[in-house]
């Protein structure tokens, strides 16, 4: 997988020659103003006020959103990345200098609407350099379109393209990599592997609808993550059973309860995933009990080959590993089954699905404990299934326990 951020820039000495170019044309077309006379106007056209995406129709994001309009506004503000990949740079400066001239009404790269690309189009284009603006104060964008050796699916990349959020991103308060995840509709529940069943709480299996597209974490939160925000508490400091290893920093942090991490979301701006959002994620468009891996793409119900993707009993050792040390899903996300159990928002339900909403799912209303997902170190491959279901209170802490970030865009 190629983790590297997409190079919107160029080169300093290719910068200075581009810059010569552009000053250049900016004297031939400044001269030949004062010679020729203005191109008359073409034809009125209705002017486009914005650069949208087309959306498929499987997306179910609602139009009406406050939020999608926000996102609509900041895709216009970058009217000049005439190639929309989500940059105004060299390449948009030469599609620019090669439409110089007449044009029609509005046309890309008539950026003041006067019928003509010329040097006032140009300064607009010089004085927009740089990556888009994605819309979101608390992150850097690492790769505004998906990389296709990771998300494999077509499909999937156009809705997240559609969306108009970055791909991956930084949570800039936390160091937290995390990856947008398109709504969409999938069938929650039972899902057994060839080894181990389903319980009754993994029933009936029900068709679930996300309307939004949020973030999750690409890792579950590590040691130093937790330590960097939570460091000068003293009662969340060191708070991980297996601290002092050389790669403790990298395993996930442990031993956090769920009322814990809602002090560190609190300070953030994190929260948790909800049940039926981490489901989603895990499977990442598979029905079977283990989500994809190298050479099977849709998944399998294989419990020995689990180890592709899972730190879990006995492989584990009895012990945490570091994040990312296993194959991703089809979202790029790691470490969804096995390592630590993650907790999830949601209060705990074993007959919830059988009044689950069908449309974003948040949980019971009332309960005593919290659920959680993914299995552990210390747990067999049942626990590891994308369906699998446990609960704990909220209060309590554990070494096989952890968490997953998320965020709203």
């Amino acid at each position: 997988m190629n983790n590297n951020t997409t190079n919107k820039s160029f080169s300093h000495h290719t910068f200075v020659n581009t810059v010569r170019i552009a000053a250049i044309a900016a004297a031939c077309v400044t001269m030949s103003a004062l010679t020729l006379p203005k191109p008359p106007t073409a034809p009125p056209t209705a002017p486009p006020t914005e650069i949208t995406f087309n959306i498929d129709s499987t997306d179910t994001t609602d139009s009406s959103d406050s939020s999608d309009t926000t996102q609509s506004n900041l895709v216009s503000a970058c009217v000049c990345d005439l190639n929309q990949d989500r940059a105004v740079d060299s390449a948009d400066l030469g599609t620019l200098l090669g439409s110089f001239g007449p044009c029609v009404l509005g046309a890309p790269g008539d950026f003041n609407f006067d019928a003509a690309i010329d040097s006032s189009d140009l300064g607009t284009m010089l004085g927009n350099f740089g990556p888009c603006p994605s819309g979101l104060s608390w992150a850097t964008v690492l790769q505004w379109n998906p990389d296709p050796d990771v998300v494999l699916d077509a499909t999937v990349r156009a809705k997240i393209v559609a969306s108009g959020f970055p791909w991956r991103v930084l949570d800039t308060g936390t160091g937290i990599e995390m990856l947008l995840i398109p709504g969409g509709t999938f069938t929650m529940g039972c899902s057994a592997s060839n080894s181990y069943g389903c319980y009754s709480d993994e029933n009936p299996t029900h068709q679930v609808t996300l309307s939004r597209a949020f973030y999750l974490g690409k890792t579950e939160v590590t040691q130093a993550q937790w330590q960097a925000k939570m460091g000068s508490n003293p009662n969340f400091s060191n708070i991980s059973y297996f601290k002092g290893y050389p790669d403790s920093p990298s395993r996930p942090v442990e031993s956090v309860s769920w009322t814990d991490i809602s002090y560190f979301n609190t300070d953030t701006g994190l929260r948790l995933p909800s049940e039926a959002e981490w489901e989603y994620a895990c499977r990442g468009g598979t029905t079977t009990a283990f989500h994809s891996m190298p050479g099977y793409p849709n998944g399998t119900n294989d419990d020995s080959l689990l180890g592709n993707i899972a730190w879990f009993y006995p492989a584990a050792s009895y012990t945490t590993h570091a994040v990312a040390g296993k194959a991703a899903n089809a979202f790029g996300i790691y470490d969804m089954s096995g390592n630590v159990w993650e907790w999830c928002n949601d209060r705990y339900g074993s007959t919830y699905y059988s009044a689950s909403p069908s449309t974003d799912p948040v949980g019971p209303s009332s309960g005593s404990y919290r659920v959680l997902r993914g299995g552990m170190w210390n747990h067999t491959s049942a626990g590891c299934r994308s369906s699998y279901r446990d609960d704990y209170s909220p209060v309590d802490r554990s070494a096989t326990i952890g968490f997953r970030a998320a965020r709203t865009p």
